[in-house]
């Protein structure tokens, strides 16, 4: 067979990620703490984009929220409601005061008579201040901090021991405590890193265990109760017994403990409910990090039609602008060809980003406002009627790809009636219904698994097979091992695990 050379012209199909449609695909998928991070970085890097604050008149800018309303004037300021330089006080005589200036004692005075002592000086070095001018008040100086686990526990250490080689070790085994409060360090390495006998460790530990919280400082968990039982001068040979065998109280094997610990199912019952008052992580009281709380991206409300109104939260957003004037008058002084490609990459990419934004809202905005249309039922009658929904269902609602409806719906929230959800809140798989019935959403199912095994009376444990049963009989075909599986799911335990923990409950 020949070798030859010839051309051949073939016309294909191929998917091109451009920079600009990955800048696109990337601010979709992006939270609106994150959007406004990418968005102050493209300002800092880009000269031709500004921020909007609402107070200017946006002439010769393009906004990236067309609909946004320009901000309301301020109140007019007339020279009467304000004190310039130029006018001074009146005197004494004519002025409407109860307060003679001539008693008032300055800091001329002051310095005359003498009394600017050193001691004023010094204390107006270390942080005192003789002026107080509104532009130096900060008033988060002001705040009350909290105190640290590690400060609590040092101010007693530095109390509470005496010798330098105690308050040495104390305060290096305050570095080895983990988040709940347990010592997570071996004696014999701490004794080897300090150069000192493990005897002198072990016995430094047995006295940071009576400091404050009850229960640091301690090994496991069963110790840790023991110290905060030994506090309230509880921790008899009963209760030690139970602490000693608190697997079984994790099994809830009752029988066993009672006659492990030599008490009647009474006392027994008294003491179990005394451990579930003790703190396992003592630790925990001193945690001062502040929830942060979720500012949803879509709001909705009803109409007056009876439908839903579905609107983008422009709180949350960030506006840009693009300064067509500043570019049109640089543009006319630049002479150099590597300036002007500059300024036309800077001017290209700000015009895109823009636009980017505006998709990105209108996508949220189609997204979320058929995942209300899909979710009626839900937020009219509760999770009851959640209705079964994927993506492929929403995607072919709007006419969009799966993958684009999978990124609006990532780290999105919206406010509804019921509350706040996060968009993928309302994706579920579909249980098929029983004889013939509608497919029933997994989280309904879950809702309604908790609201039987809630109601069940305490001489009526309800087992899997009879929650099977109930459910089917209210058009829910569902297997024992899915029952099961949305149990283990929800916490909560077996039949027999609930049958031993409600005989523990005093009759009503």
């Amino acid at each position: 067979m020949a070798l030859v050379q010839r051309l051949d012209l073939r016309q294909t199909q191929t998917l091109v990620m451009t920079p600009q449609l990955q800048q696109a695909i990337k601010l979709l998928q992006l939270s609106n703490v994150e959007l406004t991070d990418y968005v102050a970085a493209e300002i800092e890097r880009n000269p031709l984009l500004e921020r909007d604050d609402g107070q200017g008149d946006g002439e010769g800018a393009d906004l990236a929220d067309p609909g946004a309303a320009a901000a309301a004037p301020g109140p007019d300021v007339t020279g009467t409601d304000r004190l310039t330089g130029a006018e001074t006080l009146t005197d004494g005589a004519d002025a409407p005061l109860d307060t003679d200036f001539e008693n008032v004692w300055t800091s001329d005075d002051l310095a005359g008579s003498g009394f600017a002592t050193e001691a004023a000086a010094d204390w107006s070095g270390r942080g005192g201040r003789t002026d107080f001018a509104d532009a130096d008040v900060d008033l988060e100086q002001t705040l009350a901090g909290g105190v640290s686990l590690r400060d609590h526990l040092l101010s007693q250490i530095g109390v509470d021991f005496a010798e330098p080689g105690d308050r040495i070790i104390g305060a290096f085994l305050v570095h080895q405590l983990d988040e709940a409060g347990y010592l997570i360090a071996d004696p014999a390495e701490v004794a080897d890193r300090l150069g000192c006998p493990e005897g002198n460790v072990t016995r430094v530990i047995a006295r940071l265990q009576g400091l404050d919280p009850p229960g640091i400082f301690a090994r496991s968990l069963a110790e840790c109760l023991a110290l905060q039982l030994a506090e309230r001068d509880r921790l008899d040979p009963a209760m030690q017994a139970l602490l000693d065998n608190l697997e079984l109280l994790a099994k809830r094997d009752l029988a066993a403990l009672e006659r492990l610990c030599g008490v009647d199912m009474e006392d027994l019952t008294d003491m179990i409910a005394e451990i579930r008052s003790l703190n396992p992580k003592p630790a925990l009281a001193f945690a001062h990090e502040v929830a942060q709380t979720v500012t949803p991206d879509i709001l909705m409300r009803p109409g007056t039609d009876g439908g839903w109104i579905v609107e983008l939260n422009t709180d949350n957003l960030p506006r840009v602008l693009v300064n067509h004037r500043y570019y049109a008058e640089v543009c006319d002084r630049v002479v150099d060809r590597k300036e002007k490609d500059y300024l036309s990459d800077c001017f290209t990419s700000a015009n895109w980003l823009v636009k980017s934004l505006h998709q990105r809202a209108t996508t949220i905005l189609k997204v979320a406002s058929e995942i209300v249309s899909q979710q009626d039922g839900f937020i009219r009658h509760g999770v009851r009627a959640l209705r079964p929904l994927i993506l492929r269902d929403v995607a072919d609602a709007i006419a969009m790809h799966e993958s684009t409806v999978s990124r609006v719906t990532t780290n999105k929230f919206i406010a509804t009636p019921r509350g706040v959800f996060e968009l993928k809140y309302f994706f579920s798989v579909a249980i098929q219904g029983a004889d013939g019935a509608a497919a029933h959403s997994a989280e309904a199912v879950r809702h309604r698994l908790k609201a039987l095994i809630d109601d069940e009376p305490l001489d009526g444990v309800l087992s899997d097979d009879r929650i099977v049963e109930l459910l089917r009989s209210e058009g829910i075909d569902i297997a024992r091992r899915t029952v099961a599986k949305y149990r283990d799911f929800l916490r909560i335990p077996s039949s027999v695990q609930r049958r031993r923990e409600k005989s523990l409950r005093p009759a009503p």
